[in-house]
């Protein structure tokens, strides 16, 4: 998901270049015509290919299509079977049970069977794993006293019997639908995964695939790979397309070049002011949605001036968010409102949830001065330096950091030094992680259509989205009533929604930036391409060339 970071979380990430290259002639004369062949790109390299590892959105781009799960996101954003046949919900909402097609196969040619959706689930949800995505299993009966290692993973509430599938939840679930088609819960095989060891999804050949594609030619490290239609996929033969050939480009205008030599069939045309002035008006636009939000995270655990409540208050008061797009990405986003992006999912009245729990971010220079002069005050540690942190990777994370630095240094004065750190997308991840990093831009593209792929990030300290180690107990208490006594009520799981966003506003946990925009140049003659605002951004299951 994708982004400057898609755990994709989950993140983050979003494509920021969904299209690219290849060294000349590697197509052939005409690729743009090339009916058994489609031409994409990443912006940033294949981080894993183990499919409970895997957070970004690059990766999760190459899982997306070469994985499949039981329920497929269709054009009209819902689940619909794919490797299952048919599925049911009890009315409590408490049970789903799930009817598997019948002669799967891996693309090894074994049986694909109900026992890898178990091993799956238990893998993510297992502590020696250490999944950045294992909270996405709460709710599922035992799943948190597995995730704190406190019960075996047999206990997990999915259980196998034949074709059958059975998932326990502690509590109903509005967003599990949209779980059954992540790629990190699509199918794993115990014994492979067992066998290949700490190699497994190092490679493409150390992956086996239930999905449309197969990768191949992907060694862990180069940036150039294919994937190939798989034809033990149960739908194989309506999947028109041989070969998709993919390239790392991180340069998006380089893409959009190649695009208009008809070397590749889509680019991303909001990776900078310029290339989206220069590109907006062209007859390929498409427009679509993209769940994708930027924001500043700030290490509250490890720097005292960013403990600090009113310093976090104060930089979050200095940031005019509009001139902010305006300036840095000349309107490729959107000034952020909340946390939640523009176009995940309505609410319950048919607002964008976005706006509804929107808290009221405002720009309020001369407040910002005195809450900082304040909080200064307060840490007693002299002149406040830290580092603002983003990747090398996109255009417009250089330029955002570049305004802000410029913006808080010229309200603040003498009070204040920022130090650009400028990194590759893998460092920034690891930093991440780490927690290595003052404050961070960083970025979230939801997972699935429903707004706790936000608001999960942030449950706990130890969340593995939640990189700045805070605690907000209001916030936590709004997401806890969301996911349980409201879990059955729109309006008021919406109600839970604004109040969580009203407590990370009121403790300045973040800074929310941009909401994305999905706008790209795109073949007309490539038709079948599924874009999703969030889970998999570009499925091409059924792409193909006219």
């Amino acid at each position: 998901m994708k982004r400057w970071q898609k755990w994709t979380v989950a993140a983050v990430v979003v494509l920021a270049a969904v299209g690219g290259s290849r060294a000349a002639g590697w197509w052939g004369t005409s690729p743009a015509d090339d009916k058994s062949t489609l031409n994409y790109g990443l912006a940033a390299e294949i981080q894993t290919l183990d499919i409970s590892k895997s957070t970004d959105v690059n990766s999760n781009t190459i899982l997306g299509n070469t994985e499949s799960n039981l329920l497929r996101v269709n054009a009209k954003g819902n689940p619909v079977p794919d490797l299952a046949k048919s599925y049911s919900v009890s009315s409590d909402g408490l049970t789903y049970t799930v009817q598997l097609r019948s002669g799967l196969k891996w693309s090894d040619g074994s049986s694909l069977t109900a026992k890898d959706f178990v091993y799956t689930w238990q893998r993510i949800a297992d502590p020696k794993t250490a999944s950045q995505y294992s909270y996405l299993t709460s709710g599922v009966k035992n799943a948190d006293d597995i995730v704190a290692g406190k019960k075996p993973v047999s206990d997990l509430g999915v259980k196998a019997d034949g074709n059958t599938l059975t998932f326990t939840l502690e509590k109903p679930m509005a967003q599990f639908k949209y779980l059954l088609s992540f790629a990190q819960f699509a199918p794993q095989k115990e014994s492979f995964v067992k066998e290949q060891g700490s190699k497994y999804g190092t490679s493409s050949k150390t992956q086996i695939y239930s999905g449309p594609y197969k990768l191949e030619d992907w060694n862990g490290t180069n940036n150039k790979f294919k994937m190939v239609k798989n034809p033990d996929y149960w739908d194989a033969k309506n999947v028109k397309t041989k070969t998709v050939n993919w390239q790392v480009i991180k340069n998006p205008e380089t893409a959009i070049k190649m695009y208009k030599q008809g070397k590749l069939d889509r680019a991303a045309i909001t990776n900078s002011a310029e290339m989206y002035a220069a590109n907006k008006n062209n007859k390929d636009v498409k427009s679509s949605a993209l769940a994708a939000s930027t924001y500043l995270v700030y290490n509250e655990a490890k720097n005292p001036f960013l403990a600090n409540e009113k310093i976090r208050e104060a930089l979050n008061l200095a940031t005019n968010r509009k001139d902010l797009a305006s300036q840095a990405t000349g309107g490729a986003r959107d000034a952020a409102k909340s946390l939640v992006s523009n176009n995940l999912v309505k609410a319950a009245n048919g607002e964008d949830l976005s706006t509804y729990v929107a808290p009221g971010y405002t720009y309020d220079k001369e407040k910002a001065k005195q809450l900082f002069a304040e909080g200064i005050k307060e840490v007693n540690k002299g002149k406040m330096s830290v580092t603002l942190e983003t990747d090398a990777d996109s255009p417009i994370a250089k330029s955002t950091v570049d305004y802000l630095k410029q913006a808080y240094e010229s309200t603040f004065g003498d009070q204040i030094s920022i130090t650009e750190k400028i990194v590759p997308f893998k460092q920034r991840l690891q930093d991440a992680n780490n927690g290595n990093f003052d404050i961070m831009a960083t970025n979230w593209t939801g997972d699935y259509q429903d707004g706790s792929t936000f608001y999960d990030m942030f449950k706990a300290p130890d969340t593995g989205m939640n990189f700045g180690q805070f605690k907000n107990q209001a916030y936590t208490d709004a997401v806890a009533k969301a996911e349980g006594q409201d879990a059955n009520n729109p309006s008021a799981r919406d109600a839970d929604w604004k109040a969580a966003e009203a407590a990370l506003m009121s403790d300045a946990n973040i800074n929310p930036l941009y909401s994305w925009k999905g706008d790209a140049l795109q073949r007309s003659n490539v038709k079948g391409v599924v874009t999703n605002p969030a889970g998999l951004a570009l499925d091409l299951t059924y792409a193909h060339r006219k």
